[in-house]
This record gives structure tokens, sequence and C-alpha cells, in this order.
């Protein structure tokens, strides 16, 4: 069964679905700031659209389609869309 998530008041939305990586969501981020905590490692691609990112301890980042960045288990990262922006999370 697919999993439906929804974060902020419906504007980020994924689908989780098990792939031969594990388990992993894509989804849809609406323009906004939004922050994130994690259980687990998490590998988040963009595949359209582009977000900036605040990963623990480190300086804002720009992501665009096609980049991906890592963020560690048990930590809390920053997100800001100016656009709407697509996401494929591998969570490891």
């Amino acid at each position: 069964m697919i999993k439906h998530s929804n974060y902020f008041e419906g504007k980020v939305q994924s689908l989780g679905m098990n792939t031969k990586e594990g388990y992993a969501t894509v989804g849809v981020i609406e323009p906004g700031a939004y922050t994130f905590n994690t259980a687990s490692e998490e590998h988040l691609t963009i595949i359209e659209g582009t977000i900036k990112a605040k990963l623990p301890g480190k300086d804002w980042t720009e992501v665009r389609t096609g980049e991906k960045i890592i963020v560690q288990a048990n930590a809390s990262f920053e997100i800001e869309a100016t656009e709407d922006a697509a996401y494929i999370c591998f969570y490891k």
C-alpha cells in the first residue's frame, strides 16, 4: 500500500514506496520555509526545481534539479523554496 504523508498544512506532501535501495518517498514542496527532523540518514535528490537547504553546522546551499543532499540521522534541517520543487528521498 502506498503511504501518503502531508506536512505543513499540505504544502509538503509525499508518497512512500519500497525500492531496491530501501524505503523512499517522492514528494512535492510548495514555496515556503520548513524545518524537518530526521530519524534516519536521508539522501534527498531534487528531481525538479530548486531549493535552499541549511544542514546542521553548515551554511545555506542551493540545491538544483539533479543535485543531492545527505542529512544525518537524528538531526534537524531547514528548507526554503521559492518555487514548486519535487524530490525523491531515500532513508538509510
